[in-house]
């Protein structure tokens, strides 16, 4: 198994050790703990128990709509958590995903209302810039990481919390959000829109692109000399510097990357889910992408179906709560309990890394 420890010189305290053979998901146990807080809550609150508890295991498959949309939410997981993941690897931890995903949709919807063109120029213009702002965003932390030596962890999520406000007060300003009561921008047109390939979900073919980046990212990171630098950057800082590997070179690659697939994630969210950018749509996107990759050991292959089993919980626990008059989502509780599952542990792993050391250190 692959475990998280304090990473002399990456100043994030999250690090990759080496892949080995049989590694599995590393904190499988979080999302088994999500299912028993569903369960609870159901035993707890439900107006018929039994009936909630067969609705939470098979409902979702035997629906069009929910199936759909769980593989739909699948797929904004899979990309984010794969952009995740890649930062990981990297030797840090990217909390900004958050903003990164709002900024990927606010530059899309906006290109795709602003430009009149051919619709595969216009479409190709809008994707390119909301991947381009997302890295952009992710870059700043990086560049503070290499000229300041501020922690990637911490700039991330500050730059993210302060870029959202600045997002939602700019689709306030737009001069088209009175016709949507000033929440969202204008809706695209029709040409812009993916196709619905499991009517009447929203699910579309950005699934298959999902697969295939994380595919693609698995492929980089485990079958070339650049993934292998990569890795070797969160497993062992030290060396790699020793090897001479550039450090501004792989805290801004990984940077961009995984700033620019939170990014991806929010321009698909627009052009195949919600059809706008509106307030809120990237709520919980970019916690849920952490929690996916930190589940699958930041392996972009175990990133496929970790985020599959993440949205039947949640579109499930969602389903259960709206079927059965719940006063509360319980999805919203089970994200808490997933994240909460995964960090102690890792805090409590830190914490006792930190301590031998200090113990060592005093002999």
């Amino acid at each position: 198994m692959k475990h998280l420890h304090a990473a002399p010189g990456t100043g994030d305290g999250t690090r990759p050790l080496r892949r080995k053979t049989g590694s599995g998901w590393k904190n499988i146990y979080a999302p088994l703990a999500g299912i028993a807080a569903s369960v609870l809550l159901i035993l707890g609150f439900a107006q018929h128990p039994a009936a909630a508890l067969a609705s939470l295991f098979t409902d979702t498959f035997t629906s069009a709509y929910y199936f759909g949309n769980m593989l739909n939410t699948a797929a904004f997981f899979m990309i984010a958590g794969t952009g995740a993941a890649l930062a990981i690897q990297g030797g840090n931890m990217n909390l900004g995903g958050e903003g990164q995903v709002y900024i990927g949709g606010f530059a899309g919807c906006t290109v795709l209302n602003a430009l009149h063109a051919p619709a595969p120029l216009v479409f190709c213009a809008a994707l390119v810039l909301a991947c381009a702002s997302g890295a952009a965003m992710a870059l700043v932390s990086a560049l503070l990481r290499e000229l300041r030596g501020a922690r990637v962890l911490l700039t991330s999520f500050l730059v993210s919390a302060a870029a959202i406000p600045l997002i939602d007060g700019l689709i306030t300003s737009s001069r088209h959000s009175a016709d949507t009561n000033m929440l969202a921008l204008p809706y695209i047109a029709q040409q812009y829109r993916l196709p619905q390939i499991l009517p009447p979900s929203p699910l579309s073919p950005s699934i298959f692109l999902a697969v295939a980046i994380c595919i693609a990212a698995w492929h980089v990171l485990y079958r070339t000399a650049a993934g292998r630098r990569i890795r070797l950057w969160g497993a062992a800082p030290q060396f790699a510097r020793y090897c001479g590997y550039p450090a501004a070179e792989n805290t801004c690659g990984t940077a961009a990357a995984s700033g620019a697939l939170h990014a991806l994630t929010g321009f698909l969210a627009v052009c195949g889910t919600f059809y706008t950018c509106h307030k809120g749509f990237y709520t919980n996107m970019g916690w849920n992408a952490l929690n996916v990759a930190l589940i699958a050991a930041s392996d972009p292959l175990a990133v496929i179906p970790t985020s599959v089993m993440l949205a039947w919980i949640f579109t499930s626990a969602s389903r259960v709560s709206l079927t059965q008059g719940f006063s509360f989502d319980i999805a919203g509780i089970v994200q808490g309990v997933i994240l909460f599952s995964i960090a102690v542990p890792a805090a409590a792993r830190t914490l006792a890394a930190q301590t031998q050391k200090g113990r060592e250190a005093a002999r």
